[in-house]
């Protein structure tokens, strides 16, 4: 399996992961950093779902409703099968509204459209990351899954038995005949599978019809990525994970396996932007709420820059040893030792993004989220000549970052414009004078005259594409000469045509650096370089439209977890760049 071989389900508070071949291989009930209940994606002995034909054929996937429905249709050799899969919504979502039940149901619906079909299920539940074999009892209509925290029900039109350490079906179907299923994990909600895909379709496409349709030359891809950031959102919270998946390797068979299913200060900040372009104000509203209830009072030294969905703190990192990895890729980490680190950034991409967000809150922000806004500026004023450990999230030590640097410069022209709004106009000359001592920093340390470019750290002459952000916020014009200097060096030593390393010989592009770069060069007023870098990071997604994080240099595999918030972040900003819409902001 590759991982681009993935497609991605979701109800708003949780998902699966599909393959091409009828696999669920990874689904976490109840909110997207559970324990799985499906997850052979990361071992074999892990869990999986599959619905598929006996024989083999060719495949073909796409997304219903302008949701994540996945409709896989299957060639076999005596028919053909169309197999429709979704996290279902809750009867009457609508809007803005949308989402799942607390009680997570898995519909699938299988149906012959053409000649006959011999079809197999086979249904191995492993809760608890596979630690857990439930007892599998049979019931009037169904079955009772029980072991472990999670109680599931399956209910199904075709019979089943036990087969070793799960159950399995099979069956004939002719044209036009089917068979369904709805897995609930919890107390099922009554609605059969036709029903609750026929309520589920309706309520992607009432979201989808909430907003103003998109336009320009890459409106379909833009209207894909706002898609998966909305079913990368959990609802009750309103927050959006950095990817559903845990321990997809950046690298093959090595160590890099980290756990994204949590809320970064840093990425919400960046999906704000990309909402706002794609005309979804009243979510990126709300983070500022959560931000302000995840972080709290700044009384004390760390500013934490990552949260569980409902604003966790402690995210501690465990390994699982009894898990072999994606493909052989060790080990499995859940949790993420990184909301230990300070990282100097994230008080400018916050404050960017209220600013960005001005026009819809209140002509005097009150409470906590004033509070915050406020603390996060002092915090900038007081630390951004400080090391930390930088956007990338170094395990090794810390540095003075130059994107933390231009960040803090962001936090501080940010505030000092919001400041009427924040009843901070006696902090304005304070806030102006270290903004200003920040910038001369970035302009003038950050600059490597042997290297011709702006490199990742100040004394540094390694080149780190983080510094791409500089123009994007404004701290240098976009055809400055030492910003286009350094545009040149960055094409000549970390991109290639599968896209921008992050830093030199580091073997994979960085999706979200490959739409910054094409975003530099409109800046910089080279058109015909922009466009071609956004064609060829827009090119990793797969069949689906969906990125990962990462893609091999060497043969274009997609890397990383799967799909990731932040490359679809990159896709809508870049696309919005190159389009006439774009503009001061």
């Amino acid at each position: 399996m590759r991982i681009d071989d993935l497609a991605l389900l979701s109800d708003r508070r949780t998902a699966a992961m599909a393959d091409r071949g009828g696999s669920i291989v990874w689904f976490s009930p109840g909110r997207f950093d559970a324990a799985s209940v499906f997850g052979s994606l990361l071992g074999a002995d892990a869990g999986h779902w599959t619905i598929r034909p006996v024989a083999d054929g060719a495949v073909e996937r796409a997304y219903l409703d302008g949701g994540p429905i996945l409709r896989t249709t299957f060639h076999a050799p005596h028919g053909d099968l169309e197999l429709t899969d979704a996290l279902a919504l809750g009867a009457g979502s609508t809007g803005h509204s949308i989402s799942g039940l607390p009680s997570t149901h898995l519909v699938r619906r299988a149906v012959c459209t053409r000649g006959k079909v011999d079809l197999r299920a086979e249904l191995v539940p492993r809760p608890e990351y596979g630690l857990v074999h439930p007892h599998l009892v049979e019931t009037a209509n169904g079955w009772e899954i029980t072991g472990g925290p999670t109680r599931m029900r399956l209910v199904t039109s075709i019979p089943h038995q036990v087969d070793g350490g799960g159950i399995t079906g099979r069956i004939r179907l002719a044209q036009g005949e089917e068979a369904s299923w709805v897995l609930a994990c919890g107390e099922p909600d009554g609605r059969d599978a036709a029903t609750a895909l026929r309520e589920t379709g309706e309520g992607w496409r009432s979201w989808a019809s909430t907003h103003e349709p998109l336009a320009g030359p890459h409106a379909d891809a833009m209207q894909r990525s706002a898609m998966v950031l909305q079913a990368l959102t959990y609802a009750p919270s309103g927050v959006v994970v950095a990817a559903p998946t845990t321990s997809l390797p950046e690298r093959i068979g090595e160590e890099w396996n980290w756990d994204y299913r949590f809320a970064w200060l840093r990425d919400l900040a960046f999906v704000v932007r990309s909402l706002w372009i794609a005309a979804c104000p009243d979510e990126p509203v709300q983070y500022l709420d959560w931000i302000a209830r995840a972080l709290g009072r700044l009384d004390g030294e760390h500013v934490q820059i990552m949260f569980g969905v409902e604003g966790e703190r402690d995210l501690t990192e465990h390994e699982l040893g009894h898990l072999a990895g994606f493909r052989g890729s060790r080990p499995v980490r859940i949790g993420n030792e990184a909301w230990t680190q300070t990282q100097l950034d994230v008080m400018g991409e916050v404050l960017d993004s209220a600013h960005l967000m001005r026009d819809y809150l209140d002509d005097e922000v009150r409470g906590p989220i004033r509070t915050t806004l406020v603390g996060l500026a002092e915090r900038a004023a007081s630390n951004w000549r400080d090391p930390d450990y930088g956007m990338w999230e170094a395990r090794d030590r810390s540095r003075h970052y130059l994107s933390s640097k231009v960040m803090s410069w962001v936090a501080l022209d940010r505030a000092v414009k919001l400041a009427p709004r924040l009843a901070a106009e006696d902090r304005v000359a304070a806030w102006s004078a270290e903004r200003d001592a920040a910038r001369r920093a970035v302009l003038e340390e950050g600059w490597n005259a042997d290297v011709r470019a702006f490199t990742g750290a100040i004394g540094s002459d390694r080149l780190d594409a983080s510094v791409l952000l500089m123009p994007l916020v404004g701290i240098i014009e976009g055809d400055d000469e030492r910003m286009v200097a350094t545009l040149e060096r960055i094409e000549e030593r970390l991109a290639t045509e599968r896209g921008v390393q992050r830093w030199a010989d580091e073997g994979s592009a960085f999706v979200l650096c490959g739409f910054w770069l094409a975003e530099c060069w409109a800046l910089a007023g080279d058109r015909e370089r922009a466009e071609a870098r956004f064609t060829a990071t827009a090119g990793c997604a797969n069949d689906l439209g969906l990125m990962a994080e990462e893609v091999a240099l060497d043969s274009g595999e997609p890397l990383g977890n799967m799909p990731q918030a932040l490359s679809h972040v990159g896709l809508i900003n870049a696309a919005w760049r190159l389009s006439d819409a774009s503009g001061e902001v």
